[in-house]
């Protein structure tokens, strides 16, 4: 079976974006050390068009085989003009508002969310990847078997949440940690069943 990872970034104080829901302020990527070593690690969260800047010519995929995102995720690319942002990866956008979808290569989830993650989870292949946002990673909170959490070294005040889940204690267990000169720390958990 498959496992619903959320990889998320997020300041210090837990949000993933600013009250507008612009997440700018990560720039992380400036730091090689970090850069590099999410190229190696999770090379397949890449971006298609960004790939070839990282050294990624012939991505062999590590973690994940297939991507899903919220519709206010994938916006961003749309308007630079991007509607296949993970050509490598199956894609899937949970929408209410699209009514078709911009590239063929993106499949849209309008109706239960849940029922089709559920479903894509029982099929062969690697992992799925939550990109994004607060709203699906609530719907899909109890579907969630592993996260994996950039924080970031900024504090934000205010923005948007890691999750709209609603409370409810869901346990985790630490699987690991990786801290990084530039101030970054990714933190591995598991879902505790």
């Amino acid at each position: 079976m498959r496992k619903l990872t959320y990889f998320v970034a997020t300041s210090v104080d837990g949000f993933i974006g600013g009250p507008d829901g612009n997440a700018d302020f990560f720039n992380q990527w400036l730091d090689p050390e970090y850069r590099d070593w999410m190229a190696a690690e999770y090379p397949e969260t890449l971006p298609t068009h960004v790939q070839e800047f990282f050294g990624i010519k012939d991505l062999e995929a590590r973690r994940f085989d297939a991507v899903i995102q919220g519709r206010g995720t994938y916006e961003e690319g749309l308007k630079l003009g991007i509607t296949s942002p993970y050509a490598h990866l199956e894609q899937y956008v949970v929408s209410r508002s699209l009514a078709t979808s911009p590239d063929p290569a993106v499949e849209l989830i309008a109706g239960d969310v849940v029922a089709r993650v559920r479903e894509l989870k029982a099929q062969d292949g690697l992992g799925i990847w939550l990109c994004g946002g607060a709203d699906l990673a609530g719907q899909l909170v109890e579907e969630i078997d592993e996260f994996v959490v950039k924080t970031y070294p900024v504090v934000a005040g205010s923005g948007v949440p890691m999750t709209r889940a609603g409370f409810g204690v869901r346990e985790v267990e630490l699987l690991g940690v990786k801290g990084f000169g530039g101030g970054q720390v990714v933190s591995t958990y598991a879902r505790k069943r």
